[in-house]
């Protein structure tokens, strides 16, 4: 397990969830977290961010990500299955699609799902009961 330190780099938290720098750096934007310059780095563009319990909540809440533990914010890696099962290879699909959706993107999939619900979801998709 890796341990979320009180104040991280854009990098340090990129590699310890397995982001991009681009990516903690758009979700800085969005989620307005609180930074501070970076102590000894000319220029001003590199930045601590302060690991709040904002940023621990939005962590935790990012389908995407390896789920936070708020008393202890350790990372819990998922586990691996390892079987060439077809729900398998779908459920990685879903799961990679789920990693590069945007915040708004998510947000519109959470409305649409509560609105029409899975029948609805899958007839969208053409997925109908019928089909194999």
């Amino acid at each position: 397990m890796k341990r979320l330190k009180d104040k991280m780099s854009t990098e340090e938290l990129a590699i310890c969830l397995g982001m991009t720098r681009q990516t903690i750096n758009r979700w800085i934007r969005e989620q307005k977290w609180q930074t501070e310059p970076m102590p000894g780095v000319k220029g001003g563009r590199a930045r601590l961010i302060h690991i709040t319990q904002q940023v621990k909540d939005f962590l935790a809440n990012t389908p995407a990500l390896l789920h936070v533990n708020d008393p202890d914010s350790h990372i819990n890696e998922p586990a691996k299955s390892y079987s060439p099962n077809a729900a398998d290879v779908v459920w990685q699909q879903i799961s990679d699609t789920l990693q590069v959706m945007t915040p708004g993107e998510m947000e519109r999939l959470n409305k649409l799902l509560r609105r029409e619900g899975i029948c609805g979801f899958m007839s969208r998709l053409g997925l109908n009961e019928t089909q194999a």
